[in-house]
């Protein structure tokens, strides 16, 4: 199981460096539900099974890879918009930033003074490099709905990091979590409809050209 969980948080890295190197929207909001659903099934595959796990499992699912991908690609098409057209850095340098940055989340890794049963897993740096890899889309795009994307690969990376102390992890903890994304997507949500409504345009650097009356 612990081999096929690796293979699953390899492709998660792989499906960051995709993202890093797209500049399709909808193409993107595909590979983050996707890689949400990905998150859903590992939890099943490193605890045993249980009707908690089981409840956990198609919440995570449901949310991470069908209605916040669902939500997320409404505001696109309702915004008309298809591609992130000028990010602030390139697609070709942020891809090898994002490659420099995985490879740099196994060096970070191997320094960690991790459990004996955590050592040879794939988690830690999968989950440092999805970290950085959000962090990298939320801060090079201009699309509002581009660094909503980022943003979610970022909590996708803390909650690979989590998966390993889901036995010490409440219920509530977790419900905690999930809501904490919610309520984050609901306010970019309204940030996105008021920057369209104001300026036609879901570009945030337009937001420079706002000045204090």
């Amino acid at each position: 199981m612990s081999s096929f969980a690796d293979q699953l948080l390899v492709l998660v890295m792989l499906i960051n460096l995709i993202m890093l190197g797209t500049s399709r929207l909808m193409f993107s909001i595909r590979a983050v539900a996707v890689q949400g659903v990905i998150l859903g099934v590992l939890p099943g595959l490193i605890h045993p099974f249980s009707g908690h796990l089981a409840g956990i499992t198609a919440g995570i699912i449901l949310a991470k890879g069908v209605a916040i991908p669902y939500f997320i690609g409404g505001a696109v098409r309702k915004a008309q918009i298809r591609r992130e057209v000028e990010p602030f850095v390139g697609y070709v340098p942020t891809l090898l930033l994002g490659a420099i940055f995985t490879a740099l989340a196994f060096v970070f890794a191997e320094r960690l003074p991790l459990a004996p049963e955590h050592k040879d897993l794939l988690f830690v740096p999968a989950s440092i490099a999805t970290l950085l890899c959000g962090f990298l889309i939320l801060t090079t795009r201009r699309k509002a709905i581009s660094q909503v994307i980022g943003y979610l690969v970022m909590e996708n990376g803390i909650f690979v990091f989590g998966l390993l102390l889901t036995e010490a992890m409440p219920v509530m903890v977790e419900a905690g979590a999930l809501l904490d994304l919610l309520v984050g997507i609901f306010v970019m949500g309204i940030v996105i409809n008021h920057i369209s409504r104001e300026f036609s345009s879901i570009d945030t650097s337009r937001l420079r050209a706002l000045k204090e009356e």
